[in-house]
């Protein structure tokens, strides 16, 4: 047993685990089994020599839902399966919310092991269906939920002196707004790995946020005062960019 985490495995190695793994859910789930298939790196043909296993189980749907992760290290390679309903990640795939960008990808092209009555192609159409109102219901609940408690923090951090809570603030910046850049362009990125280069290469990205991003890209985090000014610039364009696109971060005093 490997006990030092994972080990160099090549591609066809991987593959070949991928498919003990379904042989191994057909005798689990028998004819339960709508459709098994791979997802993450290994989907896309990008995986590296350290890169785990990531699959989906597809139930046939039932009185109960199912919806429930095995994940598990077998020493040199670690694997997850999300064993789930059929329309249970139906809905999941078709529902918007602030990580849509980085969650979604995986149900537009999964790998097919076994799909007998074409599941798989139904899963990429749900994730298509969001209409543009879902996107921007997302966006304004990341601008409010997320970056204007993003800004209060800082503004706080920099009032009480509390310096060692700002490089984590920063890199809350450039994840959401990054975030933020996907929905708007209703991109998913190919993996956490490359979200902020991804993200850098997309249209409409608001003023300073590039500054951002490069700044927790260089891990350049032990200034103070540069971070404060790269996420009071960004936020100044993120405002900004809201207005644009009519996204909403203030309403009324009390909207209800």
């Amino acid at each position: 047993m490997n006990s030092n985490g994972p080990v160099e495995i090549s591609r066809s190695e991987r593959l070949l685990t991928c498919q003990a793994i379904e042989t191994r859910l057909h005798e689990a789930y028998q004819e339960q089994i709508c459709a098994i298939g791979i997802y993450g790196s290994v989907s896309r043909g990008t995986d590296g020599p350290f890169s785990d296993v990531e699959m989906f189980c597809v139930l046939a749907a039932s009185s109960e839902d199912v919806q429930f992760s095995h994940e598990w290290s077998a020493g040199p390679w670690k694997a997850e399966v999300n064993v789930i309903s059929s329309n249970v990640l139906l809905e999941a795939a078709s529902t918007v919310e602030g990580d849509w960008p980085l969650t979604h990808g995986c149900y537009f092209a999964p790998l097919s092991l076994y799909d007998p009555n074409d599941f798989f192609p139904l899963l990429k159409e749900a994730a298509q269906s969001p209409t543009k109102e879902d996107f921007t219901k997302a966006i304004n609940e990341v601008l409010v939920g997320e970056m204007y408690e993003f800004i209060g923090k800082l503004r706080n951090a920099q009032a009480n002196g509390s310096y060692t809570y700002l490089p984590y603030l920063a890199m809350q910046f450039a994840q959401y707004g990054a975030m933020l850049i996907g929905l708007h362009n209703q991109y998913t990125y190919s993996t956490g790995a490359s979200v902020w280069p991804e993200s850098m290469e997309l249209p409409h990205r608001p003023a300073g946020y590039d500054n951002v991003a490069r700044l927790v890209m260089s891990g350049e985090l032990s200034h103070p005062a540069n971070i404060v000014a790269a996420c009071e610039t960004f936020w100044s364009g993120l405002t900004a960019w809201a207005i644009e696109h009519q996204y909403v971060i203030h309403t009324e005093r009390i909207p209800f």
